[in-house]
């Protein structure tokens, strides 16, 4: 008899504020391991919070999963700390505004049942890619290191896993992987001396998970590196040494469409070694890949995904409310934001 994995390899998304009937199905099905929620399905910390519960209710174990970055990507906002663009704290030069914000983050995800935040971002903004901008912590691989990891070791102290994104790096291409294929004509030697080294070292302080970048590195390999066993298996797992779990970027981009339809597209992810792939904002591609994908069991998937799990300090919103540490952090991220908006 096959044996299966305890996490499914795909994580989805749910439409709106409730689970239609629908939605409970797929949540169900043995190959979904994860959820990612959106800005449209948050309304306040306790509508999210009872969301979560419901979900939770239907199998376990399911990462529960969000893009809560700070700046222009924060999907919860109503009710939760204003997180800044990642460039502010290079350009505070402080580091403990960066953990703060880290553990804000995480600590107030973690309340409301949400394991992981897709952060922080380790790309190094060339001023080239407008999809990353200020969301890349600044311009150079040192300061990068230097920021991203103070943020992570906030998202860890909170209980959160750290998850770094976009690998090998999305900073030196100036076109939106949303919309289109960028491609990067760098050698690998350009690109493992600048964008890697953020994942080299924040992966030696203990990353727990990658998410790949839909980014063809023309010079490299034939593939997107979502897609690429080169880039997970020979550069990432093996040259980097990375034994955590890997995320595609979301199949459903405009990035992925050279590799053929769903189905092929979480194949090809699947086979280059990611260990769960993201869908989203397509029901009727979900359940086409639903209908195909095997689960056989996969101990070592299982192991990185089971690290991915919160683990949070504070049972509640309303116990983290009345935190001291939670207060004290909170103030000092309005006194930043007082301050930037007084100038």
């Amino acid at each position: 008899m096959m044996t299966l994995s305890r996490f499914g390899p795909l994580m989805l998304d749910i439409v709106g504020l409730a689970l239609s009937a629908e939605e409970r199905e797929r949540l169900a099905h043995p190959l979904v391991g994860g959820v990612i929620l959106f800005a449209r399905n948050y309304v306040d910390p306790e509508q999210i919070a009872a969301l979560i519960i419901e979900i939770r209710a239907i199998k376990a174990p399911l990462l529960i999963a969000v893009d809560q970055e700070g700046g222009r990507v924060q999907r919860f906002q109503n009710g939760l700390t204003r997180l800044p663009p990642a460039a502010c704290y290079a350009r505070e030069s402080d580091l403990t505004l960066a953990e703060s914000a880290g553990w804000l983050m995480a600590a107030e995800l973690l309340a409301l049942g949400v394991d992981i935040s897709f952060a922080p971002v380790l790309d190094v903004d060339r001023g080239i890619s407008v999809i990353i901008g200020d969301r890349a912590f600044a311009s150079d691989p040192s300061s990068v290191i230097e920021y991203a990891a103070a943020f992570q070791r906030g998202m860890r102290s909170a209980g959160m896993a750290a998850t770094g994104k976009h690998f090998p790096g999305h900073g030196a291409v100036a076109l939106d992987s949303h919309l289109t294929l960028p491609v990067d004509e760098r050698s690998f030697t350009e690109i493992e001396a600048c964008d890697i080294q953020p994942f080299r070292a924040l992966i030696a302080q203990g990353l727990e998970g990658v998410m790949m970048a839909h980014v063809h590195y023309a010079q490299v390999d034939a593939a997107p590196a979502s897609f690429s066993r080169f880039w997970i298996d020979t550069v990432l797992r093996g040259s980097v040494g990375f034994d955590g779990a890997v995320f595609s970027d979301d199949l459903s981009m405009t990035g992925a469409a050279e590799i053929g339809d769903y189905p092929e597209r979480a194949r090809r992810a699947l086979a280059a070694g990611c260990d769960m792939i993201l869908l989203c904002n397509r029901p009727e591609a979900v359940d086409e890949v639903l209908d195909i994908l095997p689960n056989d069991a996969t101990p070592a998937r299982d192991r990185r995904l089971a690290a991915m799990q919160g683990q949070g300090n504070y049972a509640d919103w309303q116990t983290l409310q009345h935190s001291c540490v939670w207060q004290e952090r909170r103030a000092k991220l309005l006194q930043f934001w007082e301050r930037l908006e007084g100038q």
